[in-house]
Protein backbone atom coordinates (compact mmCIF):
# COMPACT_ATOMS: atom_id res chain seq x y z
CA UNK A 1 0.00 0.00 0.00
CA UNK A 2 1.08 3.59 -0.52
CA UNK A 3 0.09 6.49 1.73
CA UNK A 4 -0.10 9.75 -0.22
CA UNK A 5 0.45 12.75 2.05
CA UNK A 6 -1.01 16.19 1.54
CA UNK A 7 1.10 19.01 0.13
CA UNK A 8 2.94 21.36 2.45
CA UNK A 9 3.61 18.93 5.29
CA UNK A 10 6.85 18.96 7.30
CA UNK A 11 9.41 16.33 8.18
CA UNK A 12 7.80 15.77 11.59
CA UNK A 13 4.52 14.83 9.86
CA UNK A 14 6.33 12.33 7.66
CA UNK A 15 8.06 10.84 10.69
CA UNK A 16 4.70 10.53 12.45
CA UNK A 17 3.22 8.55 9.56
CA UNK A 18 6.32 6.33 9.41
CA UNK A 19 5.94 5.65 13.14
CA UNK A 20 2.28 4.70 12.70
CA UNK A 21 3.15 2.40 9.77
CA UNK A 22 5.86 0.70 11.83
CA UNK A 23 3.50 0.23 14.77
CA UNK A 24 1.05 -1.48 12.41
CA UNK A 25 3.74 -4.00 11.51
CA UNK A 26 4.93 -2.69 8.15
CA UNK A 27 8.24 -1.28 6.91
CA UNK A 28 7.88 2.38 5.80
CA UNK A 29 9.79 3.74 2.79
CA UNK A 30 9.60 7.49 2.17
CA UNK A 31 9.50 8.64 -1.46
CA UNK A 32 9.68 12.38 -2.01
CA UNK A 33 8.37 13.61 -5.35
CA UNK A 34 8.34 17.07 -6.84
CA UNK A 35 4.85 17.81 -5.52
CA UNK A 36 3.90 14.97 -3.18
CA UNK A 37 5.48 12.83 -0.51
CA UNK A 38 4.52 9.16 -0.43
CA UNK A 39 5.14 6.57 2.26
CA UNK A 40 5.20 3.03 0.88
CA UNK A 41 4.22 0.45 3.49
CA UNK A 42 5.84 -2.90 2.71
CA UNK A 43 4.97 -6.17 4.39
CA UNK A 44 2.51 -9.05 4.62
CA UNK A 45 -1.03 -7.73 5.18
CA UNK A 46 -2.58 -10.87 6.69
CA UNK A 47 -3.07 -10.60 10.43
CA UNK A 48 -2.12 -6.92 10.54
CA UNK A 49 -4.23 -3.75 10.84
CA UNK A 50 -5.73 -2.33 7.64
CA UNK A 51 -3.54 0.52 6.41
CA UNK A 52 -6.60 2.28 5.04
CA UNK A 53 -7.34 3.30 8.62
CA UNK A 54 -4.64 5.94 8.10
CA UNK A 55 -7.00 7.85 5.81
CA UNK A 56 -8.50 9.24 9.02
CA UNK A 57 -5.23 11.06 9.79
CA UNK A 58 -5.52 14.72 8.80
CA UNK A 59 -2.26 14.91 6.83
CA UNK A 60 -3.08 11.81 4.72
CA UNK A 61 -4.61 12.48 1.31
CA UNK A 62 -5.25 8.86 0.32
CA UNK A 63 -4.19 5.26 0.87
CA UNK A 64 -3.99 3.10 -2.25
CA UNK A 65 -2.92 -0.45 -3.04
CA UNK A 66 -0.01 -1.11 -5.42
CA UNK A 67 -1.17 -3.56 -8.06
CA UNK A 68 2.26 -4.73 -9.18
CA UNK A 69 4.04 -7.47 -7.20
CA UNK A 70 7.14 -5.24 -7.16
CA UNK A 71 6.05 -2.41 -4.91
CA UNK A 72 8.96 0.00 -4.39
CA UNK A 73 10.21 -0.40 -7.96
CA UNK A 74 6.80 0.37 -9.46
CA UNK A 75 5.78 3.62 -11.13
CA UNK A 76 2.60 3.40 -9.08
CA UNK A 77 4.74 4.38 -6.09
CA UNK A 78 6.92 6.99 -7.81
CA UNK A 79 5.79 8.67 -11.01
CA UNK A 80 8.99 10.67 -11.54
CA UNK A 81 12.08 8.83 -12.86
CA UNK A 82 14.64 8.10 -10.16
CA UNK A 83 18.17 9.45 -10.42
CA UNK A 84 21.21 7.68 -9.00
CA UNK A 85 24.10 9.99 -8.13
CA UNK A 86 27.63 8.63 -8.04
CA UNK A 87 30.44 11.09 -7.24
CA UNK A 88 28.86 13.86 -9.28
CA UNK A 89 27.63 11.61 -12.10
CA UNK A 90 23.83 11.41 -12.43
CA UNK A 91 22.39 8.23 -13.92
CA UNK A 92 18.79 8.64 -14.99
CA UNK A 93 19.07 12.39 -15.54
CA UNK A 94 19.24 14.37 -18.77
CA UNK A 95 22.57 12.90 -19.92
CA UNK A 96 23.38 9.50 -21.36
CA UNK A 97 26.04 8.04 -19.05
CA UNK A 98 28.59 5.69 -20.62
CA UNK A 99 30.50 3.23 -18.45
CA UNK A 100 33.52 1.65 -20.12
CA UNK A 101 36.57 -0.44 -19.34
CA UNK A 102 37.98 -3.95 -19.54
CA UNK A 103 35.95 -7.07 -18.86
CA UNK A 104 38.70 -8.24 -16.52
CA UNK A 105 41.38 -6.24 -14.75
CA UNK A 106 44.56 -7.98 -15.89
CA UNK A 107 47.32 -5.62 -14.76
CA UNK A 108 47.82 -2.13 -13.40
CA UNK A 109 49.21 -0.88 -16.72
CA UNK A 110 46.25 -2.28 -18.63
CA UNK A 111 43.55 -0.72 -16.46
CA UNK A 112 45.33 2.66 -16.26
CA UNK A 113 45.72 2.79 -20.02
CA UNK A 114 42.07 1.94 -20.63
CA UNK A 115 40.90 4.39 -17.96
CA UNK A 116 42.86 7.22 -19.58
CA UNK A 117 41.57 6.40 -23.06
CA UNK A 118 37.89 5.98 -22.20
CA UNK A 119 37.85 9.16 -20.13
CA UNK A 120 39.43 11.02 -23.04
CA UNK A 121 36.61 9.74 -25.27
CA UNK A 122 33.85 10.84 -22.90
CA UNK A 123 33.12 7.89 -20.60
CA UNK A 124 31.85 8.97 -17.18
CA UNK A 125 32.37 5.74 -15.20
CA UNK A 126 35.11 3.09 -15.32
CA UNK A 127 34.05 -0.55 -15.40
CA UNK A 128 36.33 -3.52 -14.70
CA UNK A 129 36.08 -6.97 -13.20
CA UNK A 130 38.30 -8.01 -10.30
CA UNK A 131 36.15 -11.03 -9.36
CA UNK A 132 35.06 -12.97 -12.44
CA UNK A 133 32.26 -15.55 -12.47
CA UNK A 134 33.29 -17.95 -15.24
CA UNK A 135 31.45 -20.90 -16.70
CA UNK A 136 34.59 -23.03 -16.50
CA UNK A 137 36.47 -23.42 -13.20
CA UNK A 138 39.70 -23.41 -15.23
CA UNK A 139 39.11 -19.99 -16.82
CA UNK A 140 40.67 -16.79 -15.47
CA UNK A 141 38.83 -15.89 -12.26
CA UNK A 142 40.15 -12.35 -11.80
CA UNK A 143 42.85 -10.72 -9.68
CA UNK A 144 40.46 -10.22 -6.75
CA UNK A 145 41.71 -7.65 -4.20
CA UNK A 146 44.79 -6.86 -6.27
CA UNK A 147 42.49 -5.97 -9.16
CA UNK A 148 40.37 -3.81 -6.88
CA UNK A 149 43.46 -1.86 -5.88
CA UNK A 150 44.29 -1.25 -9.54
CA UNK A 151 40.76 0.05 -10.12
CA UNK A 152 41.05 2.37 -7.13
CA UNK A 153 44.35 3.68 -8.50
CA UNK A 154 42.71 4.32 -11.87
CA UNK A 155 39.92 6.23 -10.12
CA UNK A 156 42.46 8.34 -8.26
CA UNK A 157 44.28 9.10 -11.50
CA UNK A 158 41.27 9.87 -13.72
CA UNK A 159 38.52 10.85 -11.29
CA UNK A 160 36.17 8.27 -12.86
CA UNK A 161 33.89 6.43 -10.42
CA UNK A 162 34.33 2.65 -10.51
CA UNK A 163 31.72 -0.08 -11.06
CA UNK A 164 32.79 -3.66 -10.41
CA UNK A 165 31.08 -6.96 -9.65
CA UNK A 166 30.53 -8.47 -6.24
CA UNK A 167 30.10 -12.26 -6.33
CA UNK A 168 29.33 -13.26 -2.77
CA UNK A 169 28.35 -11.82 0.58
CA UNK A 170 31.74 -12.68 2.08
CA UNK A 171 33.58 -10.29 -0.25
CA UNK A 172 30.92 -7.56 -0.39
CA UNK A 173 32.63 -5.32 2.18
CA UNK A 174 35.96 -5.61 0.40
CA UNK A 175 34.48 -4.73 -2.99
CA UNK A 176 32.54 -1.81 -1.51
CA UNK A 177 35.75 -0.41 0.00
CA UNK A 178 37.33 0.05 -3.43
CA UNK A 179 34.32 0.72 -5.68
CA UNK A 180 31.57 3.28 -6.14
CA UNK A 181 28.91 1.06 -7.71
CA UNK A 182 28.37 -2.59 -6.80
CA UNK A 183 27.49 -4.74 -9.81
CA UNK A 184 25.30 -7.80 -9.41
CA UNK A 185 25.90 -10.01 -12.43
CA UNK A 186 23.43 -12.01 -14.45
CA UNK A 187 24.27 -15.26 -12.66
CA UNK A 188 23.47 -13.72 -9.26
CA UNK A 189 20.19 -12.08 -10.25
CA UNK A 190 18.29 -14.37 -7.87
CA UNK A 191 20.94 -14.73 -5.18
CA UNK A 192 18.55 -13.22 -2.65
CA UNK A 193 21.03 -13.29 0.22
CA UNK A 194 23.47 -11.21 -1.82
CA UNK A 195 20.71 -8.86 -2.99
CA UNK A 196 19.70 -8.18 0.60
CA UNK A 197 23.33 -7.65 1.59
CA UNK A 198 24.04 -4.99 -1.04
CA UNK A 199 20.70 -3.42 -0.17
CA UNK A 200 21.82 -3.05 3.45
CA UNK A 201 25.15 -1.53 2.38
CA UNK A 202 23.51 1.48 0.74
CA UNK A 203 25.98 1.89 -2.14
CA UNK A 204 24.54 2.25 -5.66
CA UNK A 205 23.88 -1.12 -7.28
CA UNK A 206 24.01 -1.99 -10.98
CA UNK A 207 21.69 -4.98 -11.31
CA UNK A 208 22.10 -7.04 -14.48
CA UNK A 209 19.20 -9.00 -15.89
CA UNK A 210 19.64 -12.76 -15.89
CA UNK A 211 19.95 -14.63 -19.16
CA UNK A 212 16.61 -16.38 -18.53
CA UNK A 213 14.92 -13.77 -16.34
CA UNK A 214 11.54 -12.28 -17.16
CA UNK A 215 10.89 -8.57 -16.72
CA UNK A 216 8.79 -9.24 -13.64
CA UNK A 217 11.47 -11.45 -12.08
CA UNK A 218 14.06 -8.76 -12.87
CA UNK A 219 12.06 -6.09 -11.07
CA UNK A 220 11.35 -8.37 -8.13
CA UNK A 221 15.10 -8.88 -7.74
CA UNK A 222 15.47 -5.09 -7.69
CA UNK A 223 12.73 -5.07 -5.06
CA UNK A 224 14.94 -7.08 -2.70
CA UNK A 225 17.55 -4.32 -2.80
CA UNK A 226 14.99 -1.53 -2.44
CA UNK A 227 13.18 -3.29 0.40
CA UNK A 228 16.49 -3.60 2.27
CA UNK A 229 16.66 0.21 2.33
CA UNK A 230 18.79 1.04 -0.71
CA UNK A 231 16.98 3.25 -3.27
CA UNK A 232 20.03 3.54 -5.56
CA UNK A 233 19.36 0.75 -8.04
CA UNK A 234 20.31 0.85 -11.73
CA UNK A 235 18.77 -1.78 -14.01
CA UNK A 236 20.93 -3.25 -16.78
CA UNK A 237 19.65 -5.12 -19.83
CA UNK A 238 22.49 -7.39 -21.01
CA UNK A 239 20.80 -9.92 -23.29
CA UNK A 240 18.73 -13.04 -22.80
CA UNK A 241 19.23 -16.60 -24.03
CA UNK A 242 17.09 -17.62 -27.01
CA UNK A 243 17.35 -20.21 -29.77
CA UNK A 244 19.55 -17.84 -31.81
CA UNK A 245 23.22 -18.86 -32.07
CA UNK A 246 24.56 -16.10 -34.33
CA UNK A 247 25.10 -13.87 -31.30
CA UNK A 248 26.19 -14.69 -27.77
CA UNK A 249 22.80 -13.59 -26.41
CA UNK A 250 19.77 -11.77 -27.78
CA UNK A 251 19.92 -8.15 -26.66
CA UNK A 252 16.34 -7.40 -25.63
CA UNK A 253 15.92 -3.72 -26.40
CA UNK A 254 12.17 -4.20 -25.94
CA UNK A 255 13.00 -4.35 -22.24
CA UNK A 256 14.08 -0.71 -22.12
CA UNK A 257 10.70 0.94 -22.83
CA UNK A 258 8.90 -1.83 -20.93
CA UNK A 259 11.03 -1.21 -17.83
CA UNK A 260 10.56 2.54 -18.23
CA UNK A 261 6.81 2.01 -18.35
CA UNK A 262 6.67 -0.26 -15.30
CA UNK A 263 9.41 1.23 -13.11
CA UNK A 264 10.94 4.55 -12.14
CA UNK A 265 14.46 3.07 -11.92
CA UNK A 266 17.12 4.11 -14.46
CA UNK A 267 17.96 1.60 -17.20
CA UNK A 268 21.32 1.04 -18.89
CA UNK A 269 22.20 -1.42 -21.66
CA UNK A 270 25.21 -3.71 -22.12
CA UNK A 271 25.66 -4.26 -25.88
CA UNK A 272 28.98 -6.06 -25.34
CA UNK A 273 27.56 -9.09 -23.51
CA UNK A 274 24.28 -8.76 -25.39
CA UNK A 275 25.93 -9.48 -28.74
CA UNK A 276 29.30 -11.10 -28.02
CA UNK A 277 30.81 -9.50 -31.14
CA UNK A 278 32.71 -6.22 -31.15
CA UNK A 279 31.35 -5.19 -34.56
CA UNK A 280 27.76 -5.42 -33.28
CA UNK A 281 28.38 -3.27 -30.22
CA UNK A 282 28.10 0.09 -32.01
CA UNK A 283 24.76 -0.45 -33.80
CA UNK A 284 23.15 -1.95 -30.70
CA UNK A 285 24.52 0.87 -28.52
CA UNK A 286 22.90 3.40 -30.85
CA UNK A 287 19.67 1.44 -30.78
CA UNK A 288 19.74 1.38 -26.98
CA UNK A 289 20.10 5.15 -26.80
CA UNK A 290 17.40 5.68 -29.41
CA UNK A 291 14.88 3.58 -27.47
CA UNK A 292 15.41 5.54 -24.26
CA UNK A 293 18.24 3.94 -22.26
CA UNK A 294 19.78 6.15 -19.60
CA UNK A 295 23.27 4.80 -20.20
CA UNK A 296 25.54 2.14 -21.65
CA UNK A 297 28.17 -0.19 -20.23
CA UNK A 298 30.78 -1.19 -22.81
CA UNK A 299 33.89 -3.37 -22.69
CA UNK A 300 37.13 -1.80 -23.93
CA UNK A 301 40.54 -3.50 -24.12
CA UNK A 302 43.81 -2.20 -25.62
CA UNK A 303 44.52 -5.62 -27.19
CA UNK A 304 41.31 -7.66 -27.41
CA UNK A 305 43.10 -10.53 -29.12
CA UNK A 306 45.18 -11.00 -25.96
CA UNK A 307 42.37 -10.46 -23.43
CA UNK A 308 42.01 -13.03 -20.67
CA UNK A 309 38.22 -12.84 -20.94
CA UNK A 310 35.65 -11.70 -23.51
CA UNK A 311 38.14 -10.38 -26.07
CA UNK A 312 35.82 -10.96 -29.07
CA UNK A 313 33.24 -8.52 -27.70
CA UNK A 314 35.68 -5.82 -26.53
CA UNK A 315 36.29 -2.62 -28.46
CA UNK A 316 39.74 -1.20 -28.97
CA UNK A 317 40.10 2.32 -27.53
CA UNK A 318 40.09 3.83 -31.02
CA UNK A 319 36.84 2.04 -31.88
CA UNK A 320 35.33 3.18 -28.60
CA UNK A 321 36.28 6.78 -29.38
CA UNK A 322 34.62 6.45 -32.78
CA UNK A 323 31.48 5.02 -31.19
CA UNK A 324 31.29 7.92 -28.75
CA UNK A 325 31.45 10.38 -31.63
CA UNK A 326 28.71 8.49 -33.46
CA UNK A 327 26.54 8.31 -30.34
CA UNK A 328 26.47 12.05 -29.74
CA UNK A 329 24.01 12.97 -32.52
CA UNK A 330 21.74 10.11 -31.44
CA UNK A 331 21.82 11.16 -27.78
CA UNK A 332 21.34 14.82 -28.61
CA UNK A 333 18.54 14.23 -31.13
CA UNK A 334 15.49 16.38 -30.50
CA UNK A 335 12.10 16.10 -32.16
CA UNK A 336 12.62 16.90 -35.83
CA UNK A 337 10.75 19.70 -37.54
CA UNK A 338 9.23 22.49 -35.49
CA UNK A 339 7.50 23.58 -32.32
CA UNK A 340 4.12 25.20 -32.01
CA UNK A 341 1.40 26.24 -29.62
CA UNK A 342 -1.90 24.80 -30.82
CA UNK A 343 -5.14 26.61 -30.07
CA UNK A 344 -7.85 24.35 -28.62
CA UNK A 345 -11.61 24.69 -29.11
CA UNK A 346 -12.11 26.11 -25.63
CA UNK A 347 -9.71 28.96 -26.42
CA UNK A 348 -6.84 27.56 -24.35
CA UNK A 349 -3.50 26.48 -25.74
CA UNK A 350 -1.47 23.28 -25.49
CA UNK A 351 2.20 23.13 -26.42
CA UNK A 352 3.30 20.40 -28.79
CA UNK A 353 6.78 19.21 -29.78
CA UNK A 354 6.52 17.64 -33.20
CA UNK A 355 8.65 14.50 -33.72
CA UNK A 356 9.15 12.78 -37.08
CA UNK A 357 5.67 12.18 -38.46
CA UNK A 358 3.18 10.59 -38.92
CA UNK A 359 2.26 10.08 -35.28
CA UNK A 360 -0.83 10.01 -33.12
CA UNK A 361 -0.83 12.33 -30.13
CA UNK A 362 -3.31 11.63 -27.34
CA UNK A 363 -4.48 14.55 -25.22
CA UNK A 364 -6.65 14.54 -22.13
CA UNK A 365 -7.82 18.13 -22.05
CA UNK A 366 -11.48 19.12 -21.60
CA UNK A 367 -13.32 21.57 -23.80
CA UNK A 368 -16.55 23.30 -22.66
CA UNK A 369 -18.72 20.26 -23.55
CA UNK A 370 -16.42 18.13 -21.34
CA UNK A 371 -15.35 15.89 -24.24
CA UNK A 372 -11.81 14.55 -24.34
CA UNK A 373 -10.23 14.21 -27.77
CA UNK A 374 -7.16 13.11 -29.67
CA UNK A 375 -5.23 14.65 -32.55
CA UNK A 376 -4.01 12.67 -35.51
CA UNK A 377 -1.04 14.29 -37.19
CA UNK A 378 0.25 13.56 -40.68
CA UNK A 379 2.86 15.28 -42.79
CA UNK A 380 3.74 15.58 -46.46
CA UNK A 381 6.76 17.28 -47.98
CA UNK A 382 4.94 20.61 -48.01
CA UNK A 383 2.34 20.66 -45.27
CA UNK A 384 1.39 19.39 -41.84
CA UNK A 385 -2.20 18.67 -40.87
CA UNK A 386 -3.66 18.45 -37.38
CA UNK A 387 -7.12 16.92 -37.15
CA UNK A 388 -9.38 16.92 -34.11
CA UNK A 389 -11.54 13.85 -33.58
CA UNK A 390 -13.95 14.50 -30.67
CA UNK A 391 -16.02 11.52 -29.57
CA UNK A 392 -19.77 11.90 -29.73
CA UNK A 393 -21.99 14.36 -31.53
CA UNK A 394 -21.28 17.92 -32.43
CA UNK A 395 -17.88 17.56 -34.10
CA UNK A 396 -15.83 20.73 -34.29
CA UNK A 397 -14.38 22.21 -37.45
CA UNK A 398 -11.44 19.90 -37.70
CA UNK A 399 -8.44 20.82 -39.82
CA UNK A 400 -5.41 22.99 -39.27
CA UNK A 401 -3.23 23.19 -42.38
CA UNK A 402 0.26 24.64 -41.85
CA UNK A 403 2.89 24.87 -44.58
CA UNK A 404 5.93 22.88 -43.54
CA UNK A 405 8.99 24.93 -42.56
CA UNK A 406 11.67 25.18 -45.26
CA UNK A 407 14.39 24.24 -42.77
CA UNK A 408 14.37 22.38 -39.45
CA UNK A 409 13.70 24.62 -36.50
CA UNK A 410 11.91 27.32 -38.50
CA UNK A 411 8.17 27.90 -38.36
CA UNK A 412 5.74 28.87 -41.01
CA UNK A 413 4.10 32.18 -40.19
CA UNK A 414 0.59 31.29 -41.36
CA UNK A 415 -1.87 28.48 -40.64
CA UNK A 416 -5.33 28.17 -42.16
CA UNK A 417 -8.14 26.81 -40.01
CA UNK A 418 -11.85 27.39 -39.41
CA UNK A 419 -11.09 27.23 -35.68
CA UNK A 420 -11.42 30.50 -33.84
CA UNK A 421 -8.11 30.03 -32.06
CA UNK A 422 -5.36 29.33 -34.58
CA UNK A 423 -1.93 27.85 -34.07
CA UNK A 424 0.62 30.47 -33.13
CA UNK A 425 4.13 29.84 -34.48
CA UNK A 426 7.15 30.53 -32.36
CA UNK A 427 5.88 29.34 -29.00
CA UNK A 428 8.50 27.73 -26.81
CA UNK A 429 8.38 23.97 -26.52
CA UNK A 430 9.45 21.70 -23.66
CA UNK A 431 11.63 19.37 -25.72
CA UNK A 432 14.17 16.85 -24.41
CA UNK A 433 17.43 15.33 -25.62
CA UNK A 434 15.68 12.01 -26.25
CA UNK A 435 13.21 11.61 -29.12
CA UNK A 436 9.89 12.26 -27.43
CA UNK A 437 6.73 14.22 -27.57
CA UNK A 438 5.76 16.73 -24.90
CA UNK A 439 2.19 17.86 -24.43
Amino acid sequence: MIIVLKSGIGDSDVEDICRRVTEMGYAPHVIRGEFKTIVAAVGEERGRPDLRLLEAVEIVESVMPVQQPFKLASREVRREPSEVRVNGVVIGGKDIVVMAGPCSVESEAQVLEVADRVKESGARILRGGAFKPRTSPYAFQGLKEEGLKYLAEARKRTGLPVVTEVLETESAEMVAEYSDILQIGARNIQNFTLLRRVGEMGKPVLLKRGMATSIQEFLLSAEYILAAGNPNVILCERGIRTFETSTRFTLDLNAVPVLKKLSHLPVVVDPSHGTGHWDLVAPMAKGAVACGADGLIIEVHPKPEEALSDGPQSLKPSKFAQLMRELRPVAEAEPAGWNSSIGLPDGSSTRICFPPLPMTISLRKRHPAALSFSMVVARSSTSIWIRFHPPGAGAWPSDIDCPAPPTPGRLSSKCRSPLASLAKPGAGCMSTRKPSISV
